[in-house]
């Protein structure tokens, strides 16, 4: 498996997010916003299909072949944060096959707000809520929305038929992140795709200089899980220990 230095290798962006808020639809937006300046590949995360990845495909952001599938077969966090092997090889063998890419994008599977990426894996994450998610997910916080690089609230457009004030959801998530960046976006609003390419290629030059350095946004919260048995809660050490997975019935 080829290794690249850092000042050489891509860019490797995670996105993460609960179920249906658009993650998908954002990397289609930054390929579709900056595939003609910088090369870019893609990572998807599905349970037990490829369908992420497809539909990517079928889209027409990028060559087919730059758009790449890991099939988990567990919890989504499990690939990205627990066990990163699968998704690290995926990456690595992407940039060996198109050496020099600039950027690769890591989507992971539909998620709870506790969701992280591993800096083993990404060096730097987004985190993903819509307006249709309700306007008082930001401010309930978590590892996801406290500290990933850049939250985006995503989907602004739909904020009149569900009834969510958009200022407010991004007033609560700016205290919630303690100033940290957040985005509102819609595909719809190009002054809003402007300042989510800017920070992207603010980023990329960063990362491009040495100046950006991973943050480990923290272990995941203990989350319950529903099985046939009635469900366990999964529990997660911190990174500097073993990884050692305590799943207790319920």
């Amino acid at each position: 498996m080829p290794e690249f230095p850092p000042s050489e290798r891509a860019l490797r962006l995670g996105v993460a997010g609960p179920v249906g808020t658009g993650k998908s639809s954002l990397i289609a937006l930054i390929c579709r916003a900056l595939a003609d300046e910088i090369r870019i590949g893609v990572i998807t995360n599905d349970i037990y299909t490829d369908e992420d990845a497809r539909l990517l495909r079928s889209a027409g952001v990028l060559d087919p072949d730059r758009i790449r599938s890991v099939e988990t077969g567990a919890c989504p966090h499990t690939a990205i944060r627990d066990d990163v092997t699968a998704n690290l090889q995926a990456v690595e063998r992407l940039e060996g096959d198109y050496f020099p890419l600039d950027l690769v994008l890591v989507e992971s599977g539909g998620d709870n707000l506790t969701a992280t990426f591993s800096p083993a894996l990404i060096d730097a994450q987004i985190f993903v809520l819509d307006v249709a998610g309700g306007g008082d997910v930001a401010r309930k916080g978590g590892p996801g929305i406290a500290r990933a690089d850049l939250l985006v609230v995503n989907k602004t457009d739909l904020a009149e038929y569900v009834g969510v004030d958009v200022e407010l959801m991004v007033a609560d998530a700016t205290e919630a992140r303690e100033g940290g960046p957040v985005l509102a976006l819609s595909r719809r609003d190009e002054s809003s795709i402007a300042r989510l390419r800017q920070w992207l290629l603010s980023l990329l030059s960063d990362h491009r200089a040495g100046a950006h350095e991973p943050q480990d946004p923290g272990p995941m919260a203990p989350h319950f899980h529903a099985d046939e048995d009635g469900g366990y809660v999964h529990s997660h050490e911190s990174a500097d220990d073993a990884h050692d997975h305590r799943h207790e019935p319920v």
